[in-house]
């Protein structure tokens, strides 16, 4: 059985120029996955990534998750199987590092809402992880954007979910914190069997890291599989309108695209 499963899925709404439509035939996700979802801007890879995560109801179809219809599952229940990182980590409120970090234990609180010794253990763990623990009595909004990114990186480990969804999880940082992070990641899906889905804009990082690929163009998959089967010059110029070569590594696994800057519209 697939760990999530999407059937016949359509959502509409208006975005500031036109109307935008998600539609989503049949996708499956299985445990221990690491999922790379590519496309260009508007193409839908958010909005698919936010209504993985229970935060958008689809206009029609269903989404199932362990076999279960999300939309059954409780608040709690749900963000004990599905941890969320935003592309956007503005906060509107003064909250510190660490009182962020702790949000990520909300499913675990006992009926009174207060952390114990565990959870500040597992906070302080997840910080340390994602090299934010000398942050960790600063507000959030005193951060710059990359150590934002990793302070919500770090909420999303403290929830020690089965599954992780990443929205451009390297977005504003520097290259040593970029590989931090997709490093971090690869040993969490590698050793702990944590299924992650992101959405990106970095296509050499992904073709280094993730196991598989989902291009989307205008609502829809336009490709999906193993990165090795899907990750083609044929492919990126379909969606992307971009000429490329692409090079293998030693190991048949690693990839890397090479760009070439004539872009033609």
């Amino acid at each position: 059985m697939s760990l999530i499963e999407i059937n016949n899925l359509s959502h509409r709404y208006n975005s500031y120029k036109d109307e935008f439509h998600l539609e989503i035939s049949d996708w499956k996700l299985n445990k221990g996955d690491f999922v790379s979802i590519l496309g260009p801007n508007g193409s839908g890879k958010s909005t698919l990534l936010r209504t993985i995560a229970g935060l958008i109801e689809p206009s029609i179809g269903k989404i199932s998750l362990d076999g279960k219809l999300l939309n059954s599952y409780s608040r709690k229940e749900l963000a004990k199987k599905v941890a969320y990182v935003p592309q956007n980590t503005l906060s509107h409120f003064p909250f510190s590092v660490s009182e962020i970090v702790l949000m990520g234990r909300f499913p675990f609180l006992n009926l009174f809402g207060f952390e114990n010794k565990e959870d500040i253990e597992i906070a302080a763990e997840s910080m340390n992880l994602m090299d934010v623990y000398q942050l960790r009595k600063k507000g959030i909004n005193e951060l710059s954007g990359g150590e934002a990114q990793r302070v919500f990186i770090a909420r999303a480990l403290a929830q020690k979910s089965e599954i992780i969804l990443l929205d451009e999880p390297n977005a504003h940082l520097d290259l040593k914190h970029q590989l931090l992070i997709f490093d971090l990641l690869n040993k969490l899906n590698q050793d702990h069997q944590i299924t992650l889905v992101l959405v990106s804009h970095d296509i050499n990082l992904v073709a280094i890291y993730s196991k598989s690929i989902v291009f989307m163009d205008e609502g829809k998959i336009v490709g999906n599989g193993n990165k090795n089967e899907i990750l083609t010059v044929e492919n990126i110029k379909k969606v992307f309108h971009i000429e490329t070569a692409v090079l293998e590594g030693k190991d048949g696994n690693a990839m890397n695209v090479l760009i070439n800057p004539q872009i033609k519209f």
